[in-house]
């Protein structure tokens, strides 16, 4: 299996559209991804104008399997325009493949691009919640120290969870 990441094109638009969105997305992952935050299912048009600006980004890339988008990862300046926090995020958008150790290796690979993007960079970090036991997985795997734990702070469907930071230092990276 060969996982690659890569930025999208315009060809890859509708295919990301269908796994994350459309019609046959198993829409699974929402329940994952910070479901509390309530982010809407887009809409065909409302995704073509954000995918505008994929290409140009490179916080942003797709994960690619077997040259199949399967996921993106992300990221984003927690710190605004100070550039010195990095924070990043991935998805798997079809369940069917969770648990086969793409993530793990996607963002084993994110990390070494960014921190090669930015060499400056001390510092990346993942916060995920107590309600992705996945994502704590994939974390911990890919070399991610857990850095702290803020308790009962994402409430979702009548219950609080916790909110799990992880993190990685440049000189921890093998």
């Amino acid at each position: 299996m060969k996982i690659e990441l890569r930025s999208a094109t315009p060809a890859d638009i509708q295919p990301l559209f269908a796994i994350k969105y459309g019609a046959k997305a198993d829409l699974v992952w929402m329940k994952y991804n910070g479901p509390y935050f309530r982010d809407p299912i887009l809409t065909w048009p409302d995704f073509q104008k954000l995918a505008r600006t994929f290409a140009a980004n490179p916080h942003r890339q797709l994960i690619v399997v077997d040259q199949r988008v399967l996921g993106e990862v992300t990221a984003h300046w927690e710190d605004g325009d100070l550039h010195r926090w990095l924070e990043v995020g991935i998805a798997i958008y079809d369940q069917h493949f969770w648990g086969q150790g793409i993530a793990t290796q996607a963002l084993q690979q994110w990390l070494t691009y960014l921190f090669r993007l930015h060499p400056d960079l001390a510092h990346i970090g993942l916060t995920t919640w107590s309600g992705n036991p996945g994502m704590i997985r994939v974390s911990a795997k890919a070399g991610l120290k857990q850095e702290g734990v803020i308790r009962k702070v994402r409430y979702w469907q009548g219950t609080y969870y916790d909110s799990v930071k992880f993190g990685i230092l440049r000189d921890e990276r093998q």
